[in-house]
């Protein structure tokens, strides 16, 4: 399948060379050079389906089920995971349909900036005909979001655009979520930050709109309090992860995500409250974690399938790093060292291959991969993001399709769908935000390696 991007395809697809302080910038122009076609690739593959595709845990979508003449909590269940964990792609043979994910529209939206920003760089020069421009793509996802977010709650949210099936309750796409209500944030502060640049190309009446953008994502922070339960506890705070999210349980990841968004909107706005609600969840959350360095998806730990997964670790992880970048260098200095340790030698290999969670390696998935790209991308240790990067396109890039991606692989098969937001939003956001990170480092003056990674922490986007 041939890319109708910016870039032609090409190029050497071996591994870049590494070797002293001295060949650093070599080798960040040589993974410049390999990985932005990829990026081309993968943004070409979303965009010609319009962002739209099959999503994880769709199968309630199925309009099979939906012709069904009563609705049964234990048949929903059963049609929706066997959607999701069938060996085989079975969407098809339930007729379900397909749509634009709001979580996945935000990563979208901040791949195509980045990509805008790379090309804009000069890392790469865009032929004078260009298919597509990704500046005006990152454009048209961020009205998308403001126009799809959902309405007739305390502030600004966002949630999944298909039912889910959850044990004692069922989400519908009114119920509004934290993760996706965070990624959408993230996505119209970035649009908002481009806006202000001296460099950037826009008329006035868009930057406005990206100010009343930024100003809009501000209100999230009313959503989080009032409707999302904030509430102070003995060591810290805790929100809720969702409206019907049962009161027995405690999603971890999903806190800390929530603390992430306020320490975006604290670093643009500069609200004292937004830096102590931020604080005071992310005190609890790391009093949540475990002697081994992880943390559990939920508490109590037996409330979920789910143990320190992997994916799930990376987002409490890249939350703690986006506080000590933006608010406090030193409060969670061994939460978050711990926190690091756990993650990168307990959660993957040497050769950067993702593992499940702490007992587990397989099945590997690509939003194990992509996070993992994140984080070392954000410590600044691009060779081990690299690294993972290299891996998940040799094991989970759809062979002769560059830029189309499986979702898992197992010890013996391989889950071959691709899901428009798991595989293609997460891989075009992970591979724009290296790719900005080596364009950083790449052009920092050498020396002062420390500054350096520091600098391209505070100035690159983040998961």
């Amino acid at each position: 399948m041939q890319s109708q991007g910016l870039l032609e395809r090409g190029g050497d697809e071996s591994r870049p060379a590494t070797g002293s302080f001295g060949r650093e910038r070599p080798v960040l122009c040589e993974w410049r050079e390999q990985y932005l076609p990829v990026l081309d690739s993968t943004l070409a593959y979303a965009r010609r389906r319009d962002y739209v595709g099959p999503d994880y845990g769709d199968g309630l979508s199925s309009r099979l089920l939906q012709a069904m003449p009563v609705e049964n909590r234990w048949l929903n269940l059963a049609v929706q995971e066997t959607v999701k964990r069938a060996p085989i792609d079975v969407r098809p043979l339930f007729r379900v349909e397909e749509r634009r994910n709001y979580k996945g529209a935000a990563l979208f939206t901040m791949a195509n900036l980045q990509y805008h920003e790379l090309v804009g760089d000069g890392v790469e020069a865009a032929p004078s005909l260009a298919a597509f421009d990704p500046l005006l793509e990152a454009d048209r996802l961020a009205d998308w979001l403001v126009e799809e977010r959902i309405t007739d709650y305390s502030g600004f949210c966002g949630g999944h655009r298909h039912p889910i099936q959850h044990l004692h309750t069922k989400g519908v796409p009114s119920d509004p979520d934290i993760v996706s209500t965070a990624f959408a944030v993230k996505a119209l502060l970035r649009m908002a930050q481009f806006a202000e640049r001296e460099d950037a190309d826009l008329e006035e009446e868009t930057r406005e709109k990206y100010a009343a953008y930024a100003d809009l994502a501000r209100t999230a922070t009313e959503f989080l309090v009032e409707d999302l339960n904030y509430r102070e506890v003995e060591d810290g705070a805790k929100i809720d992860y969702h409206m019907n999210h049962p009161e027995d349980s405690y999603t971890i990841n999903a806190a800390a995500l929530g603390a992430a968004m306020l320490v975006d909107l604290y670093e643009y706005f500069g609200d004292e409250d937004l830096r102590e609600r931020a604080t005071a969840i992310l005190d609890h959350v790391a009093a949540c974690q475990t002697d081994r360095g992880g943390w559990p998806y939920r508490l109590p730990a037996d409330a979920s399938h789910l143990s320190m997964d992997n994916h799930h670790n990376g987002f409490v992880v890249e939350a703690f790093q986006r506080y000590r970048d933006v608010v406090d260098a030193d409060r969670y200095d061994e939460t978050l060292e711990d926190g690091l340790e756990f993650y990168r030698s307990e959660l993957f290999q040497l050769d950067g291959a993702p593992n499940f969670d702490e007992g587990s390696a397989y099945p590997r998935d690509i939003h194990a991969s992509t996070q993992g790209i994140l984080v070392f991308t954000r410590e600044g240790d691009l060779e081990f993001a690299e690294r993972i990067l290299r891996w998940t396109l040799a094991n989970m890039q759809v062979d002769g399709e560059q830029g189309r991606f499986y979702y898992r692989t197992h010890r013996h098969h391989t889950k071959r769908v691709t899901l428009m937001r798991w595989c293609q939003g997460w891989m075009s956001y992970a591979t724009s935000s290296f790719l900005r990170s080596c364009s950083e480092r790449g052009a920092a003056e050498p020396g002062g390696s420390r500054e350096h990674e520091r600098r391209n922490r505070d100035s690159s986007p983040e998961a």
